[in-house]
């Protein structure tokens, strides 16, 4: 009779288990995007209120302007993300290395806190669209921030990934990619 009053909780941290492991061995920047070689959702992202740099209005962008024959990183982001704060100098990194224009999407804020965010850590955007609600970020497939797509010049993504960049994703992820682009491969 006993057995039988522990066989709910047993079952319960058996199943608890089993997601556990799962949850350690699994890689979440592996997780599969269907929108890899197809066109970017149809999304407008407006310019993020008051946000200036050189003294001008940074304008949002939308994706028509992601096929204009330059290769471009989106890059969805926000300034309650931890994991953003500490992309945010290889983002600044990127624009340099690579010399393509990064567009920055701010995800689910307040223009005032995006605005600071980026006063404080400095804008390695070309363009920086707003998502305040966060239906676009849905359309793209976004998971969690900070995520970053490589487009070709056509407005395909190519590349999908999960999670702050670091150097070596730099060096070894981004760099390769976008110079088989730009080579047409």
């Amino acid at each position: 009779m006993n057995l039988l009053k522990l066989a709910p909780v047993l079952i319960f941290a058996a199943v608890v288990a089993m997601f556990s492991m799962a949850l350690m061995i699994g890689d979440p920047r592996k997780l599969p995007s269907t929108l890899i070689g197809k066109p970017v959702p149809q999304s407008s992202f407006p310019a993020v209120e008051g946000l200036l740099k050189l003294e001008k209005p940074v304008p949002g962008f939308s994706h028509k302007d992601l096929a204009k024959g330059k290769i471009t990183v989106v890059n969805f982001w926000a300034s309650w993300c931890v994991a953003c704060v500490a992309e945010h100098p290889f983002l600044e990194e990127l624009a340099k290395t690579a010399k393509v224009p990064i567009y920055g999407v701010d995800y689910k804020d307040q223009p005032t806190a995006a605005r600071r965010y980026l006063g404080r850590m400095g804008n390695p955007y070309a363009f920086v669209g707003a998502d305040r609600n966060g239906r676009n970020a849905i359309d793209w497939g976004v998971y969690g921030m900070p995520e970053s797509y490589i487009v070709n010049g056509k407005g395909k993504i190519i590349y999908k990934h999960i999670g702050p960049i670091g150097e070596t994703d730099i060096k070894k992820i981004f760099l390769p990619i976008i110079n088989k682009a730009r080579a047409g491969k």
